[in-house]
């Protein structure tokens, strides 16, 4: 008497009995494989991403945009012993009470960015592990270098804003000029406490401030006796044997290779971009030849070669500078087409990005002013 001797199928619900194909059915013996996948991309995504955490972000459930309240100051003044606080001015001949001015800043969700590839099912029977593992990281880096870029140009956009979300508001703030050294760890040092000196008098909290580098910048501040990795100076905030600094005048440092990709010319970027939904250069001084995140940024970056050849701009600010409205979450999606006998796996998301407090971004510009 024969034996029904069924392998285990891993890949399979609660798979039990025998295989439903000589070969395996993807759609069925494979169905738990996708989460692999799935982690892949997630896994590859937050790893690649800098900025994302950065900002502010919103999700919404439906609808194509989303409005964030924007609010000015209020006055105090001195009052008048028995003076009535609703009366139209006080001793000084000023009004006791404050006019708080109010916009919105609404930003729209752009259309869904997708990431895709196409396996054959030969070639992930012969090498099912490597080639999910192989694509889903580049899916996921991908996804990741795109919404980067946004962010970054986003920030840049809100640092070079110059016009205010309300009638006297602040607007963005622009450091320029032949005292910027972006190539020495001293003159990086001086940059980052200037940018800590603009948002505080702007009064942007001290909290949560940041900025982010090219590696070139990062490392040149561990690569050279200063005050930023000083112990005496810097509190231990820094490790040249790790390869880490934490911050410098009370702002975080992150270190993003796409920095420098922001600052090339307008043509190298990629062409799609004019299809989104937000133009955050809109109230800037940049040149935009389109909608979208795309604007005129290569006057930042030194274009010469040798030894200015990392010479970029860089930016820093608060939390509050840029947001983020989400209406798709990171996703994925997989089904096998019988037709190509192949399967297609789609890595996804719907987003927007725009300006909401200009005052809050800094943009430290290596030459003359970028909107010059």
């Amino acid at each position: 008497m024969a034996l029904d001797n069924f392998p285990s199928i891993p890949g399979k619900v609660n798979g039990t009995g025998a295989r439903t194909a000589p070969a395996g059915s993807p759609s069925v013996d494979n169905a738990l494989f996708l989460k692999v996948f799935s982690g892949e991309i997630l896994t590859a995504f937050d790893e690649s991403n800098v900025a994302k955490d950065l900002i502010m972000t919103r999700t919404i459930s439906s609808g194509k945009s989303a409005q964030f309240p924007v609010t000015g100051k209020a006055e105090a003044k001195y009052h008048v012993p028995g003076a009535d606080l609703l009366n139209t001015v006080n001793g000084s001949g000023q009004d006791y009470l404050s006019q708080i001015a109010h916009n919105e800043k609404v930003i729209n969700i752009d259309d869904m960015l997708v990431a895709s590839t196409l396996i054959p099912r030969i070639d992930e029977v012969k090498n099912h592990y490597d080639l999910r593992s192989i694509y889903g990281k580049e899916l996921g880096k991908a996804l990741a270098k795109r919404l980067d870029i946004q962010i970054l140009n986003t920030m840049f956009a809100a640092g070079l804003t110059t016009t205010p979300n309300y009638t006297g508001g602040p607007t963005g703030t622009e450091i320029f000029g032949s005292s910027v050294d972006t190539l020495s760890a001293g003159g990086l040092v001086d940059a980052l406490f200037e940018c800590a000196r603009a948002l505080d008098e702007k009064e942007v909290p001290s909290e949560d401030r940041f900025a982010i580098l090219t590696p070139f910048q990062y490392y040149k501040l561990l690569t050279a006796d200063n005050v930023a990795i000083n112990k005496d100076t810097s509190s231990g905030s820094a490790d040249a044997a790790k390869g880490n600094i934490v911050e410098v005048a009370g702002i975080r440092l992150f270190k993003s290779p796409h920095l420098a990709g922001v600052q090339a010319a307008v043509s190298a970027k990629t062409n799609d971009d004019n299809v989104v939904a937000n133009s955050p250069f809109s109230a800037t001084n940049i040149a935009s030849p389109s909608s979208g995140y795309k604007g005129e940024l290569d006057g930042i970056a030194d274009a010469q070669s040798g030894a200015t050849l990392n010479s970029h701009g860089f930016v820093a600010g608060h939390s509050s500078a840029v947001g983020c409205v989400k209406l798709l979450d990171l996703a994925t999606e997989s089904e096998y087409l019988i037709e190509r006998q192949s399967t297609l796996f789609v890595a996804k998301y719907a987003m927007g990005l725009g300006v909401l407090r200009p005052e809050s971004a800094v943009v430290v510009n290596t030459t003359s002013s970028a909107a010059s």
